[in-house]
């Protein structure tokens, strides 16, 4: 997924507003990263998806915007491998 892919996903499933869309740059802004994450009621899922995309436990601290981004993607399903 393109990051403009990953940002317009992530703004419709928070039903974002379109200016909240335009303004949000959730692969590269770990602040916007940090309030999509409160979406989750139960964020274990999340964590566990996060864990997978960065490799293990440990790195899971040190997490990129956009490594957070496919992970809430693949959380809701919603992640798109590119094609090659």
């Amino acid at each position: 997924m393109t990051d403009e892919q990953i940002n317009a996903v992530i703004a419709r499933a928070l039903n974002a507003d379109e200016h909240w869309m335009i303004q949000k740059d959730y692969c590269h802004d770990l602040n916007a990263m940090h309030e999509a994450e409160k979406a989750f009621d139960c964020p274990e899922l999340y964590e566990g998806n996060l864990i997978k995309v960065c490799g293990g436990v440990q790195y899971m601290w040190h997490a990129t915007a956009c490594q957070r981004a496919e992970a809430f993607l693949r959380t809701l399903g919603k992640w798109e491998e590119v094609q090659k």
